[in-house]
């Protein structure tokens, strides 16, 4: 097998495979079969190779108007990792488990000439806004149901539940032994 074009030495090209364990749903390699060897992408968009993470990608629950919908970003991938389908083979990864999921809508702040390939469009929020300066541009919306944002207007914000933060326990500093 060769590695794909520009990848490390020790990437190689790897088949798509698709499996569960312990309820944890992973996904290697990207539709293509384009992936760093031993790279898996995980329920919460980490993409790593081996040892460490290349690439992660988060969807944020929103409300859009007044419509429930994904907020997508950030999307990042580690420099030494790009232009090998990382952010790519994430973007299709968690937009298939937003819709096998029941989500209707995804939202992002980015490059319409990046995500339009994955279908976002400014059409579907030109209505909607977000606290604070934006380029409006740049507000781009997906629709994972036909009609999903017809009819949102107004402010996006966030309605994730909020969790609980854990308390932080200080211990005294382990006495050295003499």
């Amino acid at each position: 097998m060769r590695s794909p074009q520009g990848a490390p030495q020790d990437w190689e090209r790897t088949a798509n495979s698709i499996g569960t364990t312990a309820g944890l749903e992973l996904a290697c390699g990207d539709s293509f079969g384009n992936s760093p060897d031993d790279a898996c992408r995980d329920s919460v968009g980490n993409f790593r190779n081996a040892t460490r993470m290349v690439g992660t990608l988060r969807l944020w629950h929103v409300s859009a108007g007044g419509i429930p919908a994904l907020l997508l970003g950030p999307l990042a991938v580690d420099s030494t990792a790009r232009n090998l389908g990382v952010g790519t083979a994430l973007m299709d990864h968690a937009l298939a488990v937003a819709k096998a999921r029941g989500h209707r809508a995804v939202i992002l702040l980015g490059d319409a000439p990046y995500y339009a390939r994955f279908g976002f469009s400014l059409q579907k929020t030109a209505t909607l806004s977000l606290p604070g300066p934006f380029e409006r541009e740049r507000l781009l919306g997906l629709e994972l149901q036909a009609g999903a944002l017809s009819g949102a207007f107004g402010m996006i914000v966030p309605t994730g539940t909020l969790e609980a933060k854990a308390k932080l326990v200080r211990r005294a500093p382990r006495a050295r032994a003499a």
